[in-house]
């Protein structure tokens, strides 16, 4: 906790100070004390009770608590504070009230009344202070998290683009010999997709109904690249209003498909994305031959790992002899209470 006053701390120290002020001289007068009370006590209260907050702020609790952890010092040095003031304190109402210095109290009941009564004094104003110094290092506390959580999220999105074009380059190169209408439809079809990544490179979330979009050029790719070894469709059982998922997961999960798997002889991959209204998943056939492609995706525990930043529902995986399943919670958005 940052124990240095600022000019808001001072504002309410004023406030408080002015509003028992009010009420003190309200008690004074219903009681009758004399001009001389007013002038000597309430000050004398408010500077005694404002230099044991400040000796506190700037003194104990920097030294004794937060560098050292020296609490029996910051007890003791506390107490004795308050008693030295207190005494001070206990002395400037004595005589301003004209009492009778023959029944001044001894020692040890000067040191209780003295304790006691500063420390109502500054109690309060210490104790609205501190709370207000604890909420205000919470709040700076969550937003630290909070842009933490959103470096981590950058970072991890940063990790999807970097082999995007490099995975395409040699289908283009291929094409663009043997077939020159489709190889300006897979440009097409790239730019596209390089356009969302740029878009959407700080979105730490995108409409589902992007994403699905963003899917379907990805799954041309692929068909182009690899023929009919990988057969992909979409199954959608749900609207896609108020409905969000981490941006680049759908891509993800089918680069996913194509990095673990590779088509064997008279055998294709047949992979679904099956949409519903809490989870979207991506199921594949599996085969024995794994693939050698580069993957340009997050890669599940990327995409894990950007879940847990996100929200308090896991990805879940089911991986058989015959199959593999990846479900994602879909993120929901929306202005009902």
């Amino acid at each position: 906790m940052n124990t240095k006053l600022n000019r808001s701390d001072y504002i309410v120290i004023a406030v408080v100070y002015a509003v028992t002020t009010i009420f003190n001289c309200i008690d004074y007068y219903q009681n009758g004390n004399d001009l001389i009370e007013y002038l000597v006590d309430i000050p004398a209260s408010i500077i005694l009770s404002l230099l044991i907050i400040l000796a506190f702020m700037y003194w104990l609790i920097p030294n004794y608590i937060v560098k050292e952890k020296k609490y029996v010092q910051f007890v003791v040095f506390g107490l004795v504070l308050m008693c030295v003031l207190g005494i001070i304190d206990y002395m400037a109402g004595f005589w301003s009230g004209n009492n009778d210095w023959s029944e001044f109290p001894k020692w040890y009941d000067l040191l209780l009344i003295s304790f006691f009564r500063l420390s109502d004094d500054a109690g309060f104003v210490f104790g609205i202070l501190l709370a207000k110094k604890f909420y205000e290092g919470q709040a700076q506390f969550f937003n630290v998290q909070k842009q933490q959580k959103e470096n981590e999220l950058k970072l991890l999105r940063s990790q999807i683009d970097p082999h995007f074009l490099f995975n395409n380059l040699n289908t283009l190169d291929a094409l663009i010999d043997s077939d020159t209408a489709k190889a300006k439809e897979y440009i097409n079809r790239l730019s596209l997709i390089y356009r969302y990544l740029i878009k959407t490179k700080d979105a730490e979330v995108m409409e589902l109904s992007s994403e699905i979009e963003l899917a379907e050029n990805y799954v041309f790719l692929i068909q182009t690249r690899f023929g009919d070894d990988y057969n992909f469709q979409i199954q959608n059982n749900t609207t896609f209003r108020d409905k969000f998922i981490p941006t680049g997961s759908i891509q993800a999960l089918l680069e996913n498909v194509v990095k673990h798997n590779k088509a064997q002889q008279n055998s294709n991959i047949e992979a679904t994305i099956q949409i519903d209204e809490d989870w979207l998943t991506v199921v594949n056939t599996k085969s024995k031959i794994s693939s050698n492609q580069e993957s340009f995706g997050t890669g599940l525990e990327n995409l894990r790992t950007r879940y847990n930043l996100l929200s308090d529902q896991d990805v879940q995986i089911i991986n058989t002899e015959s199959e593999f399943k990846v479900s994602i919670p879909i993120i929901k958005l929306s202005n009902e209470s």
